[in-house]
């Protein structure tokens, strides 16, 4: 297969093929290196034909919090008190500055994620 952008799903699905044969190639190799390029096509075009959104804050707190095991009482320190995890989590309620500083520094969420709409 030669080289060239991926304008079409046809040759996307081909060079994703070429990637998996390819996968392993060591660095500074002839495959190694036809593999680096076929990546940043793939990114590319996946970027433009296949973005991906950001999840939702809400969602995110709600996984970030259930895969570290912890209940909704753990995180109210994130919140300022326990009411507030419940009005927020429930969508009765923004996420606020202070907040969003909080969850990101306490759970690792990214700020990206907390702030968008």
């Amino acid at each position: 297969m030669s080289i060239k952008p991926i304008r079409t799903e046809k040759e996307y699905n081909a060079a994703l093929a070429r990637v998996d044969e390819l996968w392993g190639a060591r660095q500074r190799t002839p495959e190694g290196d036809e593999l680096e390029v076929w990546v940043t096509l793939i990114e590319k075009y996946e970027a433009e034909h296949h973005p991906i959104e950001a999840p939702d804050p809400i969602e995110a707190i709600k996984l970030a919090i259930e895969e570290k095991g912890l209940k909704r009482a753990d995180v109210a320190e994130f919140f300022g008190n326990k009411s507030l995890v419940s009005d927020v989590l429930n969508r009765r309620k923004a996420l606020t500055l202070r907040m969003i500083k909080a969850l990101h520094r306490g759970l690792g969420i990214p700020y990206e994620v907390l702030l968008a709409d």
